[in-house]
């Protein structure tokens, strides 16, 4: 009931009919969010009936974890009248922001999971591995890492469809067994590059920036067909996937696609650095629980070079022994 003759509301008959605090309805007023209607003789906020659908809409926004400047947008596009795009990019990207907190959460548990399942004079090792990535986990290293080892100055769209099929995704919900992998993979990716030889592949000082553009836009189709062999447990053999293969090198080269190229081929690409221990921690990333390992640039390249040797081996006058694999 209004206890004034002129349809007003005191700040305690809205707190009332609101269901909240006398506290709380000053604390919206004092930052522009509830308008008063008029101040009494006394210096009183009076305010209109209309203030308590105001107020209950503030409180289910805050309700939602929006904040107070996104609330401000949402009631001022709602005075003006719009048609509510404010508040679903507000929604939306609070729903972001959530998704974010619960992998963050999921991956936090499942390192601790992994901590405390393993044998207690490993758990040291452990708690400094999975120390050093962030949760969620951030993929820059990997990416770092892939870019100082692709050749200077490949065109950035190269290089950006690389980094999606070289890069694992973390999952939103990892095992422990994830996590270790995902952690194992960044310290392998933040040491430094070691060895005699180089860290590059030498196909890299051949072909150049613009060969080596070629080279890996044909190397993702022939790896995405050697990646659905592999899904079918086929055996590495000739055909779409190793053409492919070898004209994604043949083009690089400015070359043709002969017996003698393969051969040539095949020695150089036994004699390049390899990366397995990122292949087989990417695999592990990515496969969910219970499924076959899921293909990798690594395990297609590996399908690919059984390929080609089963591929020399048919063919007459092969020059040398088959590639072997490092």
């Amino acid at each position: 009931m209004l206890s004034s003759h002129d349809g007003l509301w005191t700040i305690g008959e809205l707190a009332e009919r609101a269901g909240v605090s006398v506290k709380t309805v000053r604390f919206y007023s004092d930052r522009g969010l509830l308008p008063e209607a008029s101040r009494s003789s006394g210096g009183h906020r009076r305010y209109a009936p209309d203030a308590a659908e105001r107020l209950s809409l503030i409180r289910s926004l805050r309700g939602l974890d929006l904040p107070l400047a996104e609330v401000r947008r949402v009631l001022d596009e709602q005075d003006a009248g719009g048609a509510g795009d404010v508040l679903e990019d507000a929604v939306a990207g609070r729903l972001r922001a959530i998704g974010s907190e619960l992998a963050a959460l999921r991956w936090r548990e499942a390192a601790l999971r992994l901590v405390r399942e393993c044998p207690p004079a490993e758990r040291p090792a452990r708690l400094r591995l999975v120390g050093a990535i962030t949760t969620p986990p951030s993929t820059a290293s990997l990416a770092r890492f892939w870019r100082s080892w692709l050749p200077p100055r490949m065109p950035a769209r190269s290089v950006a469809a690389f980094l999606e099929r070289a890069v694992p995704h973390p999952p939103d919900d990892p095992r422990p067994g994830q996590v270790l992998a995902f952690a194992r993979l960044h310290a392998f990716v933040t040491r430094p590059c070691g060895g005699s030889g180089p860290c590059q592949p030498g196909v890299h000082g051949v072909a150049g920036p613009r060969g080596s553009s070629v080279l890996y836009a044909g190397l993702d189709l022939a790896y995405g067909l050697a990646g659905a062999e592999l899904r079918r447990g086929a055996e590495p053999r000739p055909g779409e996937a190793l053409d492919g293969f070898v004209d994604a090198y043949a083009g690089a080269y400015g070359a043709r696609d002969t017996p003698a190229f393969r051969r040539v081929l095949a020695g150089r690409l036994a004699a390049d650095p390899r990366v397995d221990g990122y292949w087989e921690l990417t695999a592990e990333v990515i496969t969910a629980p219970g499924s076959p390992p899921e293909p990798t640039p690594g395990s297609a390249h590996d399908w690919l070079l059984g390929a080609l040797d089963a591929d020399l081996g048919r063919r007459p006058g092969k020059a040398g022994a088959a590639p072997r694999r490092p």
